[in-house]
């Protein structure tokens, strides 16, 4: 059972969006390993932007600094 988890800060998509991504790894799942599209696992993690940091600072102060 293939499982990919993709994790995105929690304002990053609309529902319609994640739909999206989760139909498009699954995809890519059954296009490049040629597995059944049926047993695969997609999760969506949203994490809070106060818990996301890169360069040393979090995604909240970036954007605020933008």
């Amino acid at each position: 059972m293939p499982y990919i988890n993709i994790k995105i800060t929690k304002d990053g998509a609309t529902p319609e969006q994640k739909a999206l991504l989760i139909k498009g790894a699954t995809q890519l799942l059954v296009d490049v390993l040629g597995k059944n599209p049926k047993t695969a696992v997609v999760v969506i993690d949203e994490v809070e932007t106060d818990n996301w940091g890169i360069g040393g600072q979090t995604v909240t102060s970036l954007r605020k600094n933008k």
